[in-house]
């Protein structure tokens, strides 16, 4: 059994098992510690020294994210330096892009615009200087807006470190540092695989989604929880709904399995056939030779399934018929599908659509 590591956090005495950060073991009491560039299951990088705290005998404050707990630490959280730390590191990210809260698909889901609430900040005391970059609209389903990117990484590992696209990273340095593919390309010349990860983990609204753009603001919207379409992994996304329509789709990383939280492009992007107008809303029969198909009630296409099936066997024995089962049905569903043919029917022709 693990050594418990016993440290005082804001006159609490606590215990944090080895290898937790404070951040961590702040959480973990309900103690709050802003962050903007931490991003869980990525790598610690304390670039935006938002969440620093001050530690007993520490020469200067530590970014609370990196920095391991050992035996006998005193922390606060919570003091007239950490807050006068973080409100001149807010500041600066304010006056260093072009944040304009309402027309921001972001606003009211922004971690920067809440901690600018949170720190009470009225306004910047540095003159506003947006680096005056051109938004990227190209491609059809991200719109890239450099002006408001705070430069946190959280794209950059999410791609990196989680997707392992490795498409995003750091270019050029000081005031014109900026995050983008190779080459300084935008998205759609470059080998982005379009999954969307980097749009989840961003905490502002440099990245955002395109067909998103003025569908919605965020506490209009309601989100469900369900399992994609696609494929029979069954990741769990949330549909993120305005007027009864989907215009959105979000990974939810408190989903732990299977998918936590990540999705491909077809189960982030794909989801317009759910409301377009040519989708299919009841079963189609042909219930003459060479007729139309009319539609129908899931009833009669059952009993029109039943009967022909049946029909077939009787005629020409199990063996004539065969079965293709759907990538788009869980593994549960094709279970029973491959067994309803080989148990049901008494046939061994099955196969799988995506062999097609």
């Amino acid at each position: 059994m693990e050594k418990k590591i016993p440290l005082n956090i804001d006159g609490r005495d606590v215990e944090a098992a080895p290898g937790q950060t404070i951040l961590d073991v702040a959480r973990e009491q309900g103690i709050y510690i802003p962050t903007l560039c931490h991003y869980s299951k990525t790598t610690n990088v304390g670039a935006c020294r938002v969440c620093v705290v001050e530690v007993e005998k520490a020469r200067s404050l530590v970014a609370s994210c990196c920095m391991p707990v050992s035996p006998g630490m005193i922390i606060k959280t919570d003091t007239p330096k950490i807050r006068a730390s973080q409100k001149l590191i807010v500041e600066l990210l304010w006056a260093s892009g072009d944040h304009n809260c309402l027309t921001c698909e972001q606003n009211g889901n922004c971690e920067l615009q809440n901690l600018v609430y949170w720190l009470g900040i009225e306004k910047p005391r540095f003159n506003v200087d947006p680096p005056g970059y051109e938004i990227e609209k190209t491609n059809t389903v991200i719109q890239r807006d450099l002006n408001k990117c705070i430069l946190c990484g959280r794209c950059i590992r999410a791609c990196n470190e989680i997707q392992v696209n490795e498409i995003l990273d750091f270019s050029r340095r000081g005031h014109r540092a900026k995050v983008g593919p190779a080459f300084d390309a935008d998205y759609i010349d470059s080998d982005c695989y379009f999954c969307g990860e980097c749009v989840d983990a961003c905490p502002v609204g440099a990245l955002t989604f395109k067909q998103a753009r003025f569908a919605g603001r965020p506490w209009e919207i309601k989100k469900v929880k369900t399992t994609c379409t696609y494929c029979g992994v069954g990741c769990q996304m949330d549909l993120n709904i305005h007027d009864n329509r989907i215009i959105k789709v979000t990974g939810n990383r408190a989903y732990q399995q299977p998918n936590e939280g990540s999705l491909c492009v077809k189960g982030r992007f794909g989801l317009d056939f759910v409301g377009h107008p040519d989708r299919l809303k009841s079963p189609l029969i042909r219930k003459e030779k060479g007729g139309e198909l009319v539609p129908a009630t899931w009833e009669e296409a059952y009993d029109f399934i039943a009967e022909r099936l049946a029909g077939i066997k009787k005629k020409s024995g199990p063996e004539s018929i065969a079965g293709f089962s759907s990538a788009r049905c869980t593994n549960e569903e094709n279970y029973l599908f491959q067994k309803f043919m080989r148990a049901g029917i008494g046939t061994n022709h099955v196969d799988h659509c995506a062999r097609l």
